[in-house]
């Protein structure tokens, strides 16, 4: 099954740590966590914090002990497909996460969602679809989920931001599943 990740950091500097992570599988369940600094995590960006609104004392005060989010995320989610808007980041802080827990840092892996949103577009398409014509389907599907997106802007809030590139892939999902209904028996767009 797909989950989305999203993560909120201390910053985006190179000793940033996790301080929220949301979820949301592809069937709808979601959750979301604090996450309390270990006593190692020192960094700290107030420009940061004035875009997720979370300070360091709520963290310290309301947060689940780090050691207990990584376990809890590596229990429900090995086995899954795990996917975020920006792999790279949340890779980082997951990493982070799991190797100041002292899980091994690749317990879990994240990937692109546009990886998600390709293969679900690519798995409704491609049995009526020639190969040379799915690539571009694809990419056009993309592109029309994504201009009609353009007016939601991140919440900086991880639940809400996971949320959203769930959102994002059940778009693109039920636009591939229109776009079935416009093929004709031949597999060829109708004009």
């Amino acid at each position: 099954m797909f989950v989305f990740l999203d993560f909120e950091a201390s910053s985006l500097a190179k000793d940033s740590y996790p301080i929220e992570v949301g979820w949301v599988f592809e069937d709808g369940r979601s959750g979301g966590m604090l996450i309390r600094p270990a006593p190692e995590w020192s960094d700290w960006d107030m420009r940061a914090q004035a875009v997720h609104q979370i300070d360091r004392a709520t963290l310290l005060r309301d947060g689940t002990p780090h050691g207990a989010v990584a376990a809890h995320l590596v229990e429900m989610m090995e086995g899954h497909a795990l996917f975020a808007s920006a792999p790279s980041w949340d890779g980082k802080w997951l990493s982070v996460l799991l190797r100041t827990a002292g899980l091994p840092r690749h317990s879990l892996r994240l990937r692109d969602t546009d990886l998600a949103c390709r293969e679900t577009a690519g798995a409704i398409l491609g049995p009526v679809l020639p190969a040379d014509a799915l690539e571009a389907e694809i990419d056009a599907i993309l592109k029309a989920v994504d201009e009609a997106r353009t007016t939601v802007p991140p919440a900086h809030r991880a639940l809400a931001d996971a949320e959203g590139e769930r959102d994002r892939w059940l778009q693109v999902r039920d636009e591939a599943q229109k776009r079935i209904h416009s093929l004709s028996p031949e597999g060829r767009v109708r004009s």
